[in-house]
């Protein structure tokens, strides 16, 4: 019968395209894994991999293995961290997802000062505007900003977040400021194209005559990053609509100008996306979770 040592050599076989390469990241001689996995081999009774000049392939039932075996790690390495959690060890790798330029600007740092604080975890922190919403369970935390559809995980507001209209001095000065909504019909209008949400349809509330209303826009400029739309407005090619904390040092600058005061946009709200089952979140997960709240909390952009 094979044991949990043979499943992690054949892993690491299933991932490399040679047995050299394997011997290779095993630190081992290839004469070595040979045997090894003949022995692997004749305890199955079965053949696993099919041997080429320079290369080897995976048999059926090589292929089934290597993907139970995977499985049966992984659920061994969680077992090892609830347990690990029990007596209170923050361990283990933690998996986040965060917009770009957000995540780049405020959850970066973070992961640094949280690893700093506990060495004994690793932290993989992938930034994107367009996230793979299907793999949503493979991550332990979601940061989200925007209209959020449908989702079966748990939401935690982390940090309440406007969106302001505005524009350069510049631009203003070769175009009268917008007066209502629809005036924007007659201004250079710039889109940010995030999140598969309607980016050309602008909704507010008029705040005195409590009016709700939309405006649909013909963007002469759009972008799928957040940080190009600002530069061009910065630049005085049109107006942005876009989220308070990415705006607020221009504004507090006068590098930009913000429009249609009286007006309230769609909040954005910086939240965190969470598996349902709270029972099954590692320590690491809660104390960064707690760490975010914390400092996103204070709303640093409006320092």
């Amino acid at each position: 019968m094979i044991n949990s040592e043979d499943l992690r050599f054949f892993d690491v076989i299933a991932n490399h395209s040679s047995l050299a390469a394997s011997a290779r990241a095993l630190n081992v001689t290839p004469p070595t894994v040979t045997q090894r996995l003949q022995l692997i081999e004749k305890k199955l009774q079965l053949k696993l991999v099919q041997r080429h000049a320079k290369s080897i392939s995976l048999t059926d039932e090589g292929l089934l293995l290597a993907q139970r075996a995977q499985g049966i790690l992984e659920d061994m390495q969680n077992l090892h961290e609830l347990l690990a959690n029990q007596r209170d060890q923050i361990s283990g790798r933690l998996k986040l997802l965060a917009p770009l330029g957000f995540g780049s600007a405020y959850v970066a740092p973070l992961v640094s000062q949280f690893q700093r604080q506990y060495p004994d975890v690793t932290v993989e922190l992938e930034l994107s505007d367009n996230p793979d919403w299907g793999a949503g369970q493979s991550w332990d935390i979601m940061i989200y900003i925007g209209a959020l559809r449908d989702s079966s995980l748990r939401l935690v507001v982390l940090a309440p977040n406007q969106r302001f209209l505005c524009a350069s001095p510049d631009y203003l000065k070769h175009r009268s400021a917008p007066q209502c909504a629809e005036d924007l019909r007659d201004h250079a209008c710039i889109a940010l194209r995030e999140n598969a949400e309607d980016v050309t349809l602008w909704k507010f509330h008029l705040n005195r005559q409590h009016h709700a209303g939309a405006i649909r826009i013909t963007p002469t400029l759009a972008c799928n990053d957040g940080r190009v739309i600002k530069q061009w407005a910065l630049d005085g090619r049109g107006i942005i609509l876009r989220s308070q904390w990415d705006l607020m040092p221009e504004l507090k600058s006068g590098q930009l100008v913000r429009l249609l005061p009286d007006h309230t946009f769609p909040s954005a709200d910086i939240v965190a996306l969470l598996g349902t089952d709270q029972r099954a979140r590692s320590a690491r997960t809660t104390k960064f979770l707690e760490l975010l709240k914390s400092q996103l909390g204070a709303q640093p952009w409006n320092k």
